[in-house]
């Protein structure tokens, strides 16, 4: 049987202990309370805050924003929590299990559905999102595999040497053009996250914020080689990303040199932009490097 969901375990902790309108809920202590990593957590926090179950300030945090008093199964069946929550639930389990070399490299549907207590239409949702991340295809004929890509040691540290190989020369391509709408939605976006949105944007959305960032700077290239090389690292890395944002504070930093290589772009400095772009990349790769431990296999999250 499923664990229940990290929101309605938040909802819960609400109700049992009586919190009022205004009781901070911080990531970590939860992510502690529920032996979870932070990453499903920041994913309910931000569900919850969504269906008005918590207030989130700027630079503080998440807050309950009204005590719950009703039954729980009430509460979770009028927010209409279940089923979403528990597909990002087991999606998240999935990921960390792999990472820990917990499953096979090869599986069946049955063996997800049993260990992890699915509906068939929760596995079917739970494996379409997986593959359609690259991080497991189903196999001719029957069943399932993990890409191998996934569970290397140095598999993130990888595909940043090989994004630093090809992103800056993106930029450099004859009739390079980014168009300034989108230059102005990606600014917004790294603004958004220096006036707090690093610490309450989800894993998800954290992650989408900056593939979106470096493929809108490669798609403004034109070259189709570079564009379908970079989605398809993208796509694959993206478990990995998780287990990094562990260590969010970086993330200023991050958001600083983006607006940076923007800055640039915007005054047609490609040239500069580009060596702006690649000592991005060594930074990221460097901060990587000193917290490697998180990504290996089987470490814990």
């Amino acid at each position: 049987m499923i664990e229940r969901s990290i929101a309605t375990q938040i909802v819960e902790l609400i109700r049992s202990e009586g919190l009022e309108a205004g009781s901070h809920l911080p990531a970590q202590m939860l992510a502690d309370r529920f032996r979870v990593s932070r990453s499903p957590v920041n994913e309910a926090l931000a569900l919850l805050h969504e269906k008005g179950v918590l207030t989130r300030e700027k630079n503080r945090g998440f807050f309950v924003a009204k005590p719950v008093v009703d039954p729980l199964s009430d509460v979770v069946g009028l927010l209409g929590l279940g089923e979403t929550d528990v597909i990002t639930s087991v999606y998240f389990r999935i990921a960390d299990d792999l990472l820990k070399g917990e499953l096979p490299n090869e599986f069946s549907e049955q063996l997800i559905r049993n260990r992890y207590g699915l509906t068939s239409a929760q596995l079917t949702a739970v494996l379409g999102r997986i593959a359609k991340e690259g991080w497991a295809e189903r196999k001719p004929g029957y069943g399932w595999r993990f890409s191998p890509m996934l569970t290397t040691p140095d598999s993130l540290l990888k595909s940043y040497r090989l994004r630093l190989a090809l992103e800056p020369a993106a930029l450099l391509e004859p009739g390079y053009h980014l168009d300034p709408k989108i230059l102005e939605r990606c600014r917004a976006v790294e603004l958004h996250l220096l006036a707090g949105g690093i610490e309450t944007t989800t894993a998800d959305q954290l992650h989408d914020r900056g593939v979106r960032f470096h493929e809108s700077l490669i798609e403004a290239s034109g070259n189709n080689f570079f564009i379908d090389t970079i989605k398809r690292v993208n796509r694959v890395r993206r478990i990995l990303s998780y287990r990094s944002m562990q260590h969010r504070e970086r993330y200023v930093e991050h958001c600083r040199q983006h607006l940076h290589v923007l800055d640039l772009l915007e005054r047609k400095r490609n040239d500069e932009a580009s060596e702006a772009l690649r000592q991005h990349l060594m930074h990221t790769l460097d901060a990587l490097s000193r917290i490697r431990q998180i990504l290996q296999p089987g470490a814990a999250l």
